[in-house]
C-alpha cells in the first residue's frame, strides 16, 4: 500500500430542496386549499476516524467530494426527500486544517470521533406553511437555504509513542527490525525509508509503537534531502530516539546537526526527551568506542547507550530506556489532563 500523509480534498454541502406552490383539487371538493410541501434537507459532509486505515491515499485518486441536494416538496403535503451524507473515512491522527494549511479545524485522535465539516441546507417552504385566515391561497414557495463549501488540507501524524531519528544510513530500520516485527527496507545506501515505518515493540507484558523516519541531512529545515515534512509524525511522540552511526568520524557534529534541524522545524521537538544510541559498536575498535562515548557525553549532558543493531548488543537497554521513558511521559500527560 502506498502512503501518503498529506492531501487537500474540496468539500460541498447539498442545498436544501425548494418548496412546492401546490392546491388541492379534487372532484366534489369545494374548498381545496393550499398543499405544497417543504423541501428536503441538504446532504451535510462529515469527516469520521476509522480503524483499518494508516494512510491518506484514497485521496489523492479523488479531491471532490458534494453532498446531493434535497428533494423537491410536492402537493398532497409530500415534503421532499432529505439528502444522505457524505463521509470521509480517514486514520486515526489525522488533522484536519482550513485552506492556509495553518488553522486547525479538528484534531482525529480517538476511533469514532465525527467532525461535521460542511452543514446541508435546510428545505424551504411550501405554499401550505404559510397559510392562515387572512391568507387562504397563498402562492409563495421559498427555494432551499444554500450549502456551505470549502477546501481543507488533511494532513495525517502517525500516532507513535517513540520515534527514530537520525543521519540516512545511521541503522535505524535495522534497529526497527531487531525490536519488532516491522519489516522495513533496509541496504547499505543513504535514503532506503522513503516513508515513515510503524512497529510494535514488546518489553516484557508491555507495547509500545516505534516510528521509523526517513534520514535528516543538513539543510532539511531548507528543504535539503527528504527535507523536514515527516517530522511531523515526532509530534505525537513521547520520545525520540537519536541514532547516531559510530562508524562516522564526528558523531558529536552529527548530533549537533541533528539538534539544529529539530530546533529549526519546531513545533516542540527540541524539547522532547531524547535518548542517544551509538549504533554500529560492532565495527568499532574499543578505544575508539570508548573515547566516542565520552565526547558525546560531554557534548549532550545526558547518558549515551551504544548498541548493535546487526549483533544486538545492547538493543535490550535501549529498549528499556524508551519504555520507561514513554511511560513517564504518558502519565504526566494524563495528570496534566486531571485524567
Amino acid at each position: 500500500m502506498k502512503f501518503l500523509d498529506q492531501a487537500k480534498v474540496y468539500v460541498e454541502s447539498g442545498q436544501g430542496g425548494p418548496g412546492a406552490v401546490s392546491f388541492r383539487r379534487e372532484k366534489f371538493i369545494e374548498y381545496g386549499g393550499p398543499d405544497g410541501g417543504n423541501g428536503g434537507r441538504g446532504g451535510d459532509v462529515w469527516v469520521e476516524c476509522v480503524d483499518g486505515l494508516n494512510t491518506l491515499i484514497d485521496y489523492r485518486y479523488q479531491q471532490h467530494f458534494r453532498a446531493q441536494r434535497g428533494g423537491h416538496g410536492m402537493g398532497r403535503s409530500r415534503t421532499g426527500a432529505d439528502s444522505p451524507p457524505v463521509v470521509l473515512k480517514v486514520p486515526k491522527g489525522t488533522e484536519i486544517l482550513d485552506e492556509d494549511g495553518e488553522t486547525l479545524i479538528a484534531d482525529l485522535t480517538e476511533i469514532g470521533q465525527r467532525v461535521l465539516l460542511c452543514k446541508g441546507g435546510d428545505g424551504g417552504h411550501g405554499n401550505e406553511h404559510f397559510k392562515s385566515a387572512t391568507n387562504r391561497a397563498p402562492r409563495r414557495g421559498d427555494p432551499g437555504w444554500p450549502n456551505e463549501s470549502k477546501w481543507i488540507w488533511l494532513r495525517l501524524k502517525l500516532i507513535a509513542d517513540a520515534g527514530l531519528v537520525g543521519l540516512p544510513n545511521a541503522g535505524k530500520s535495522t534497529f526497527l527490525s531487531r525490536v519488532s516485527r516491522a519489516k522495513p527496507k533496509i541496504a547499505d545506501y543513504p535514503f532506503t525509508t522513503l516513508k515513515p515505518q510503524l512497529g510494535v515493540v514488546r518489553f516484557k507484558d508491555h507495547e509500545f509503537v516505534l516510528a521509523d523516519l526517513p534520514g535528516l541531512i543538513e539543510g532539511a529545515s531548507e528543504g535539503a534531502g527528504l527535507g523536514t515534512r515527516f517530522l511531523g509524525h515526532v509530534e505525537r511522540c513521547a520520545v525520540i530516539l537519536h541514532l547516531l552511526d559510530g562508524t562516522e568520524p564526528e558523531p558529536v557534529k552529527h548530533w549537533r546537526m541533528i539538534r539544529k534541524e529539530l530546533a529549526a522545524y519546531g513545533a516542540g521537538l527540541e524539547d522532547k526527551p531524547e535518548i542517544i544510541g551509538l549504533n554500529k559498536a560492532d565495527a568499532i575498535p574499543p578505544d575508539e568506542l570508548k573515547a566516542k562515548v565520552q565526547k558525546l557525553k560531554r557534548a549532550a549532558k545526558r547518558p549515551v547507550f551504544v548498541l548493535s543493531g546487526v549483533s544486538g548488543d545492547g538493543i535490550d537497554a535501549v529498549v528499556q530506556a524508551l519504555y520507561e521513558q514513554v511511560a513517564m511521559t504518558r502519565a504526566e500527560e494524563k495528570a496534566a489532563a486531571g485524567l
